[in-house]
């Protein structure tokens, strides 16, 4: 579980724990899991739970992904600026495709993510392009960069009006703890169609 701090234009400190996971069944099969608890202030002060897995097939050489998943999600939001708050109850069903590719020393990764959504009683769809590039910041005699630049963009577009849902941008500082673990600090911005948010995030990837 790993914080994420976020401070907002129109909130206070905000707090995501987060775990991502990726288990390796063997060469192609792989499960993804994460836990995702979000509170709109230091912690307490809940905005959303979200719960995803998904297996996943790895072919031409481990640089292409193809995954099923399912998503459940609770969001607590507040109704109309006031300090009550109303929950929703949302599954998600998504299929997604990653494509990683080398230029030079700067890896990056393609992640296509289609999503079929149940919130209550409405039905949703809603597509996500995600774009990001690490950048190893030295090469000791071994090889291997321990420190690296990160930065990605995510775009998330609705099926239905309004097509634009929100946009993602992120840059920030990663370290490589070990062949499967790393962290990162950055900066995301999130801006949606009217408002948009400023956060400070701290992520931790895993593969075992």
């Amino acid at each position: 579980m790993l914080p994420f701090f976020s401070i907002a234009q129109d909130s206070n400190l905000g707090n995501w724990l987060i775990y991502f996971g990726n288990k390796q069944l063997n060469q192609k099969w792989n499960l993804h899991h994460e836990v995702q608890y979000r509170n709109y202030n230091a912690i307490g002060d809940l905005e959303q739970l979200l719960l995803r897995t998904g297996l996943g097939y790895t072919f031409n050489e481990s640089k292409n992904n193809v995954l099923l998943g399912y998503g459940y999600i609770l969001s607590e939001n507040y109704v109309d600026n006031s300090d009550n708050k109303t929950s929703v109850t949302e599954h998600r069903i998504y299929q997604q495709f990653i494509s990683k590719q080398n230029i030079g020393s700067v890896s990056l990764s393609h992640r296509y993510r289609f999503e079929q959504r149940f919130v209550e009683s409405d039905f949703k769809m809603r597509f996500r392009y995600f774009l990001s590039a690490k950048v190893p910041l030295c090469k000791p005699e071994n090889g291997n960069s321990k420190f690296y630049l990160s930065a990605y963009n995510e775009i998330f577009l609705n099926t239905k009006t309004s097509i634009f849902d929100r946009n993602r941008l992120y840059g920030g500082l990663g370290y490589n703890l070990s062949k499967n673990v790393r962290i990162e600090a950055g900066y995301m911005n999130q801006f949606f169609e009217t408002t948009s948010r400023d956060q400070l995030n701290i992520m931790t990837f895993v593969n075992f």
